[in-house]
């Protein structure tokens, strides 16, 4: 893999919002009630990068929260790039929740120049170190929502934040949290059982790029992916013949597509296995880097979670 960095992309981003940074220092401070009527009936302003932390968030903080996602459904945050608007929304916000370990590659000198005039937090940085996935050259893999434990500590984390912010509120947070991890306790006690049901040969998840790492540990997964960690990291020939040689070797009845990434790669490996012999199908489209379209059940995190085990369990236990 390639050498993994902001590159020259993140220059520009970082020169757009440097630009506009002071006068937001001087313009407005972090606090409750903007101009635009966001946070004017004393609701905290949050703004999250990833909809995977905006949407647990807004239902642990009810009313009590205005939540706001710069990146929306089909959105790569791996390449993502503030926008003017995106700038304007992190101006506004009272307190600023990303996922870190290197996710959002182009946005990390931004974090920190915004981090001195208001409170910032990498939620997935929350997890102790040994908790977390490196690949081969030691770099950490940021897909940590996919171990719902895990996700758990991301999302304790941010909810501390908001006590600190609103003390008044802490005991609402608290009740909310609660409730809601419950809630994820039994989506975790539910895939395990949907996953177990799968023959233990069959559980073989390939997949565009390596996001799926902490769902494999989690639920006994052998997980390959074409890419690395990052989608900055190019796809070889190389990378797709040793895919085909596993799939043909290993007879893998289904690979998967992401909402996020181009599926190009994933039906060049369909393609060539079906020239060696082996009938390899598509076993659906599941939600990685993004989720669905908010309004749907894949626009939340429970329901996103639910639709990849479930699509992986019709594809890979040989159901129709």
């Amino acid at each position: 893999m390639r050498k993994r960095g902001t590159g020259k992309r993140t220059g520009l981003a970082i020169a757009l919002i440097l630009m506009v940074l002071p006068l937001a220092a001087c313009g407005s401070e972090a606090g409750r009630g903007g101009s635009d009527g966001s946070g004017a009936d004393g609701a905290i302003r949050v703004v999250t990068t990833i909809a995977q932390i905006a949407e647990p968030i807004s239902v642990i903080g009810g009313d009590r929260v205005h939540v706001e996602s710069l990146m929306g459904p089909g959105v790569d945050p791996h390449l993502y790039q503030a926008s003017q608007g995106d700038i304007r929304k992190l101006e506004r916000a009272d307190i600023i929740f990303w996922n870190g370990l290197h996710l959002e590659a182009n946005m990390l000198r931004a974090f920190e120049e915004i981090g001195r005039s208001r409170p910032v937090l990498a939620v997935g940085e929350a997890i102790p170190e040994d908790r977390l996935l490196t690949d081969e050259t030691g770099a950490v893999d940021p897909h940590v929502w996919f171990d719902i434990d895990l996700w758990k500590i991301a999302l304790e984390a941010s909810v501390e934040k908001l006590k600190e912010l609103s003390p008044d509120d802490a005991e609402w947070f608290e009740a909310n949290k609660r409730e809601y991890f419950a809630k994820l306790d039994g989506l975790k006690e539910e895939a395990i059982g949907w996953m177990s049901s799968i023959p233990k040969e069959r559980r073989v998840l390939v997949t565009a790029h390596d996001a799926f790492g902490y769902f494999g540990r989690m639920l006994d997964l052998e997980v390959v992916g074409l890419q690395g960690l990052s989608t900055e990291d190019e796809i070889g020939l190389s990378d797709i013949e040793r895919t085909i040689d596993l799939l043909v070797e290993r007879r893998v009845p289904a690979v998967f597509v992401e909402s996020s990434i181009n599926p190009k790669s994933i039906e060049a490996v369909i393609e060539g296995a079906k020239q060696r012999g082996v009938d390899v199908k598509l076993g659906g489209e599941l939600f990685s880097d993004a989720m669905g379209d908010v309004g749907t059940e894949e626009g939340t995190y429970i329901g996103m979670y639910r639709h990849n085990v479930r699509t992986i369990h019709q594809a890979l236990a040989g159901e129709e």
